[in-house]
């Protein structure tokens, strides 16, 4: 007859560790855990990145994601179009940079 072996020490305290070890891992696996940026967000970003006065921003649909349109005069007189995913970093440049173009540039 074989009797089965007590765990150690060792092993007790790992199991005991092993979910707070895994919780980072699980944290980082779901890309859609962050909030998606709002429409207010978007237009305090642009106007950090920018340091214009914002003229309109506009809200589009393109099937389940959401992109925000945001024109904004530049401090050097120019009008730029910047267009946001709702689902970009909060930080870091959108689909099109202020100053990231001359095609979509008005001068006033």
């Amino acid at each position: 007859m074989r009797v089965a072996a007590l765990p150690t020490t060792f092993s007790r305290r790992l199991l005991a560790c092993l979910p707070a070890l895994l919780l980072p891992l699980l944290a980082h696996a779901s890309p859609q855990a962050r909030a998606p940026m709002t429409l207010e967000e978007a237009v305090a970003k642009v106007q950090q990145d920018t340091g214009g006065k914002i003229l309109s921003a506009d809200p589009r649909r393109f099937g389940r994601r959401m992109e925000y349109r945001i024109k904004v005069l530049t401090p050097d007189g120019h009008v730029r179009t910047v267009s946001i995913s709702s689902e970009a970093p909060a930080t870091g440049p959108g689909k099109n940079p202020a100053g990231n173009g001359a095609g979509n540039k008005e001068k006033h």
